[in-house]
């Protein structure tokens, strides 16, 4: 075989594998999960190729326009000199058409298809694997892609990470589905969800139902209910009904008993009250009790007016999947 032969094989192979690199790159670019990539650049150091890769995605206009101009060079430029090398070592206008023909599939499926596919499957190991490459080719490319970016703005766009609610929702059910995460974990990432849809005024105790006491009792006075009711707390109520004096615990109560302080009144055991308004969502709320850790605060109205009471029970059985509508 003459060495000019070789070469035409040659010039084949390069354009097929330049191009091939540049397909599956770029599908490994836009396939790529970018919340997986931000997971292991914050497992990494700022210099690493994870966090050079998320630089990367983050300018997700500018990489591909590197990869486009490399992938086009190949397969444009080169196709041209094979063109033209090709042409003078074949004779026959027929087995230049064939030639032709020959390399047209090659490309598109060992070019195109294949490396793309490629790409998609391993889009993570791929994209570590291309950023020092694309690194230089950035720099080299420099003076070109200003130019570009001039004319053409929509390139400088950056491609910031985000997500909404709808979007977890759908990869919570998805991870479900496909075993990556357990079912009681994708119903409580609902749950939490849910939290935001709903208010005290929707979980908490109404008026009537809640537990008061008169504040102007004593313990001698109340000591068969609090033997007999099992309510963890009660709110003692003032001369009116929207005049809360405090909150007292059955627990401290039994154990004023227990020391004999019999004729203490409710008022004086009491412990202060946190007022919540009605319209608080849940999710807020129960950061509001695992700040200050009391075991349930007074619902008010717009006006002040006491409407009801509520408990971390209440929102934490909303996330257990405990309440009902």
């Amino acid at each position: 075989m003459e060495p000019s032969v070789y070469i035409l094989i040659l010039l084949v192979i390069l354009i097929l594998l330049g191009s091939a690199c540049c397909s599956g790159v770029e599908a490994a670019f836009l396939a790529v999960n970018s919340i997986r990539i931000l997971k292991l650049a914050s497992k990494q150091k700022p210099k690493s190729s994870a966090n050079k890769l998320l630089k990367l995605r983050k300018h997700i206009g500018r990489t591909l326009t590197v990869i486009t101009i490399t992938n086009n060079g190949f397969n444009i430029i080169g196709s041209l000199i094979l063109g033209v090398y090709g042409a003078l070592l074949i004779d026959t206008n027929f087995g230049l058409t064939l030639f032709s023909i020959a390399f047209y599939v090659l490309v598109v499926l060992l070019g195109e298809v294949l490396p793309k596919a490629l790409g998609t499957k391993f889009s993570l190991q791929i994209a570590l694997f291309s950023v020092p490459i694309l690194g230089i080719l950035n720099t080299l490319m420099r003076p070109f892609l200003i130019l570009i970016e001039q004319i053409f703005p929509v390139i400088t766009a950056e491609n910031e990470i985000s997500t909404d609610e709808e979007e977890i929702r759908q990869m919570a059910k998805i991870g479900s589905q496909k075993g990556l995460i357990e079912a009681d974990e994708a119903a409580m990432i609902f749950k939490v969800f849910q939290l935001n849809d709903l208010k005290a005024k929707d979980l908490m105790i109404p008026r009537v139902s809640a537990p008061c006491l008169d504040g102007s009792l004593n313990l001698d006075e109340i000591s068969k209910l609090i033997m007999s009711n099992d309510s963890p707390w009660w709110v003692v109520l003032g001369d009116k009904v929207d005049k809360i004096q405090g909150v007292a615990k059955r627990e401290k109560l039994l154990t004023e008993l227990i020391r004999g302080k019999n004729k203490k009144l409710l008022s004086e055991l009491c412990d202060p009250v946190d007022y919540i308004p009605e319209m608080i969502k849940a999710d807020q709320l129960l950061t509001r009790f695992s700040k200050d850790h009391k075991g349930v605060k007074v619902v008010v109205d717009e006006f002040g007016g006491f409407v009801g009471i509520i408990g971390a029970e209440a929102v934490l059985s909303v996330l257990a999947g405990w309440w009902k509508q």
